[in-house]
């Protein structure tokens, strides 16, 4: 059937098409199944993926060992129970603080959102203030006040301001955001729009990707985690890393681990469970025991039927219990598989005289059709060409690479892809631009 066809036939029922907007590309493929590094549509066609379904498929898709541990969970008896302590739940938080230094205690849920929302209120409940600082570009879930400012252009958000604030603009409808006045939008790498806003207002925390990846890859300029870190502790707010994207893809400790700079919170998702639901907030003890607070007035409130759910658990604990088995290996491998990736598409955008740049980190790469990396939102809205960005994509995909397309979206290798994949993909790479100029 094609992917079309059933497109069309979803959309009788389900309102687009897809229960999640981020999915709707063109062209629309459906896809049927994973294994590894690839992807087959419902045609038969294969693909090498670099999309890993917004990138939590670090290990590759249905990885055995994680799929047995999550199988052994359905046949153990073990259970949603909805009352009193897990086993398995103390067992992957113990894992988690063994291993990731930000983490001195961490509590779970179910989406990326649920756990920004979360470490919001915390910042809330814990330093009595309302107002909250996020980037223009970064995306930190679906929350009324987090999901502003995700993807704009300059006549929406005009010039670029520093220091200052850019207007709110809202992900989409229905949301409360512009009555609530409480969260702030500046440019990522900008420390001097911080301290503006700071001395405006009472800032409960800052939410960020430390290393923006809903845009593609826009790694921070030396010293900007580090300000942020002393801005947090001069005005008192709480710092936020949203790690969903970054965490236990760049090291087993998150990009936190590989800058240096610990936050008071930090929010994982994605690849802590290779794919499978679930969330975690994590951070200093102090912060995270606000949940249980003998004081109603300054706790916030956490409960979620499904969190910590046993399958989705037995895959994070044998998760994390493979990456720190493999760490030593894995990582300097990713390195490398990134850095050949990172040189190839280089020196085709080289060979043929295109302006173009590739940002990256480790296994997560985008390209650029500017002369450098960008340092923002703004450089990327100003110089990029994302006409010519969403064609190569697609050529790609006529060719047999599946590189999301979206514009600036990243790429996201995976362990299970081969030295050949890196090659084939090259080669791919070099007949798709070929044809777009």
């Amino acid at each position: 059937m094609p992917s079309e066809t059933v497109l069309q036939h979803n959309r009788r029922y389900i309102p687009g098409g897809i229960s999640s907007v981020n999915r709707n590309i063109d062209p629309a493929i459906t896809f049927v199944r994973g294994e590894g590094a690839y992807l087959w549509d419902n045609e038969g066609k294969r693909y090498i993926d670099y999309h890993a379904g917004f990138a939590p498929y670090f290990l590759g898709h249905n990885f055995a060992p994680i799929n047995q541990a999550a199988a052994a969970a359905l046949i153990s008896g073990d259970s949603l129970f909805g009352a009193g302590p897990s086993i398995a739940e103390g067992r992957l938080a113990e894992l988690i603080c063994e291993n990731v230094p930000v983490a001195e205690k961490v509590t779970f849920l179910n989406t990326g959102s649920e756990a920004t929302s979360l470490a919001i209120r915390i910042g809330r409940a814990v330093t009595g203030r309302q107002h909250i600082i996020v980037m223009q570009g970064g995306y930190n879930g679906n929350h009324d006040e987090l999901a502003v400012n995700v993807f704009n252009t300059l006549a929406e958000i005009g010039p670029r301001v520093s220091p200052g604030e850019y207007p709110i603009k809202p992900l989409g409808a229905g949301t409360t955001v512009m009555h609530n006045r409480f969260t702030h939008a500046v440019n990522y790498n900008d420390l001097e729009s911080v301290r503006y806003i700071c001395r405006r207002f009472p800032i409960a925390a800052l939410i960020t990707e430390p290393l923006l990846q809903n845009i593609g890859v826009v790694r921070p300029q030396p010293g900007y985690l580090e300000g942020l870190r002393d801005l947090a502790d001069e005005f008192g707010f709480l710092l936020a890393f949203d790690e969903v994207k970054t965490g236990f893809r760049h090291a087993l400790g998150g990009y936190s681990q590989v800058c240096g700079v610990k936050p008071d919170l930090v929010v994982y998702g994605k690849a802590v469970a290779n794919g499978f639901p679930l969330a975690a907030v994590a951070g200093k003890a102090e912060y995270m025991d606000s949940i249980i607070d003998p004081d109603p007035a300054r706790r916030p409130f956490v409960a979620g039927t499904y969190n910590g759910h046993p399958v989705a658990v037995a895959a994070a604990i044998e998760t994390v219990r493979y990456l720190t088995a493999n760490k030593d290996t894995l990582y300097p491998r990713m390195e490398a598989m990134g850095a050949a990736t990172e040189a190839g598409i280089m020196d085709i955008f080289a060979r043929r005289g295109i302006t173009a740049c590739v940002a990256r980190q480790g296994s997560a790469f985008s390209f650029y059709l500017m002369e450098k990396p960008p340092s923002d939102l703004h450089d990327i809205v100003e110089r990029h060409d994302f006409g010519r960005d969403l064609a190569l994509r697609r050529a790609l995909i006529q060719r047999g690479v599946f590189f999301v397309p979206i514009a600036t979206k990243q790429c996201s290798l995976s362990a299970a892809h081969s030295d050949a994949d890196i090659d084939f993909t090259l080669e791919q790479f070099e007949s798709a631009v070929a044809t777009v100029w």
